[in-house]
């Protein structure tokens, strides 16, 4: 006679009561909060490290009181077989200047089951330090080759636990032409006293690696501490004595689970969140959301001023503008405010409100009504001497177009002004001879000040259209918004 299984409801499949487990948002919490208490004992072994979470996942598994302010953001799209890649738009120099004061940094992530280490650290961490080691050479050799005591270091470190030797090696094809693309742009690249070089730490690590004293001169590399906080279990589910399933890499998607909670509101309220039970956990979960979500950051500082053109474009999300213009804390004098919202409040001499649309009748959108309308605005004031914030609902993608385009019509390649005097910007269009590669360095310009800015690709294509395109196609209504 067959045994019942009672931890399964009749005629059920084990492999979506799995499925169930993972998703339970008790059990993730739970999950996290062990991960959490490894996580805190790298950084008892690395006090004086800087520690950043790798968004959004790592946000989970860092306490913020140890963390630094410093936004780290290595996708592991860009680490994925045979989709390797060294992307610009994600090129996280702003964390060399970090790296060059502390001589080195802790990044927290993790990954879901079947891996120990996500691909975000085993690939593209380690493609990241390997081109930037290889640009360096090329932007500053007599610098770089002139140290006595150090030999450069350009060789690719993946761990033999994730990567393979195939991989490894298709992955070192590509550095070269990757260093090369990275040494032409825009982007300062700092000289380091040392070749960066990713390490990688996980709970199944036996000891934590320890570093000679770099001040001493004793360090002949900087260390980039990859740390996987999740412990990897077959099927991505195991159980706890204590009454919950552990749920590898349960910070990752959170969309899914989180029922609104984000990493902030998890760390406010850890202790209640923790202590709730399984079945009035969701109720708490709601309570809070509904209540503070308003009032909880963005992980971006705003407004951000561009800084190659001294601070006269900023980029803000929509929360971070003022209510009363002008403001006597402001950082710029006018507002542009990208709105969601089909009735907006009437513009006037501080602001200028653009109603947003979304899906494909957005795009055409954006590039015959947003562009233009919000590029005679910004002409206008840049003229006056003001400066101009643009801001959109995330801060990263819509405004961060509209500041593009700006960029380019408005500022030359040194990032000094350009006034077109009494010429309209759309005959001054029809004259100059922009660009995607001068299109693609503004963008450069905007990423070196808010790294967080992450422009779709439909923005991008809209943006490039408005400035490339002669004025008929920008008045079509058979506009491409593939």
């Amino acid at each position: 006679m067959a045994l019942r299984n009672d931890t399964l409801p009749d005629n059920s499949n084990p492999l979506e009561y799995i499925r169930r487990e993972s998703l339970d948002i008790f059990n993730r919490l739970h999950s996290i909060e062990e991960d959490v208490e490894f996580v805190k004992r790298v950084h008892a072994a690395y006090k004086d490290t800087p520690f950043l979470p790798n968004l959004r996942c790592g946000a989970w598994y860092t306490d913020p009181s140890l963390a630094t302010d410093v936004p780290a953001y290595f996708k592991s799209t860009d680490g994925h077989f045979n989709n390797w890649s060294f992307n610009l738009r994600r090129a996280n120099l702003h964390l060399l200047p970090l790296i060059l004061k502390c001589y080195g940094i802790i990044l927290i992530d993790s990954t879901r089951a079947g891996k120990r280490i996500p691909d975000a650290l085993s690939k593209t961490v380690p493609i990241w330090c390997a081109v930037i080691n290889r640009a360096l050479l090329i932007r500053h050799p007599e610098q770089i080759r002139d140290r006595e005591h150090l030999s450069w270091d350009i060789s690719l470190y993946t761990p033999p636990v994730a990567v393979s030797m195939q991989e490894h090696h298709q992955i070192e094809l590509r550095l070269d032409r990757w260093a090369h693309v990275l040494a032409a742009s825009s982007f300062e690249l700092p000289v380091l006293p040392g070749p960066l070089r990713p390490l990688w730490i996980t709970p199944a690590s036996s000891a934590f690696p320890r570093f000679p004293d770099v001040r001493a001169g004793q360090r002949e590399f900087l260390p980039v501490v990859c740390v996987s906080a999740s412990r990897q279990v077959d099927q991505g589910v195991e159980r706890r004595t204590s009454g919950f399933s552990y749920v590898q890499g349960s910070g990752d998607d959170h969309e899914l689970w989180g029922m609104g909670l984000t990493p902030a509101m998890f760390w406010t309220h850890r202790d209640n969140l923790l202590s709730a039970g399984r079945l009035e956990l969701p109720e708490l979960v709601s309570a809070i959301v509904s209540q503070e979500a308003s009032s909880f950051p963005s992980e971006i500082k705003s407004p951000t001023p561009i800084e190659r053109v001294e601070g006269r474009v900023l980029i803000c999300t929509l929360t971070d503008v003022p209510a009363s213009l002008p403001h006597p804390v402001g950082l710029a004098d006018v507002y542009v405010t990208l709105t969601p919202s089909a009735e907006p409040p009437p513009s006037n001499r501080h602001k200028l409100y653009v109603p947003v649309l979304a899906g494909k009748r957005g795009q055409a959108h954006f590039l015959r009504i947003v562009l233009p309308t919000t590029s005679r605005f910004i002409r206008e004031h840049l003229h006056n001497g003001e400066t101009v914030c643009i801001a959109c609902e995330s801060g990263k993608d819509l405004s961060v177009g509209v500041a593009l385009a700006a960029l380019q019509l408005f500022f030359r390649d040194d990032g000094t002004f350009r006034d077109l005097g009494t010429v309209s910007f759309e005959k001054d269009m029809t004259a100059k001879a922009f660009s995607k590669n001068s299109i693609r360095t503004r963008l450069e310009w905007i990423i070196a000040s808010r790294p967080q800015a992450n422009p779709s690709r439909a923005t991008l294509k809209r943006v490039n259209e408005f400035l490339l395109s002669p004025p008929s196609f920008r008045t079509s209504p058979r506009v491409d918004v593939s």
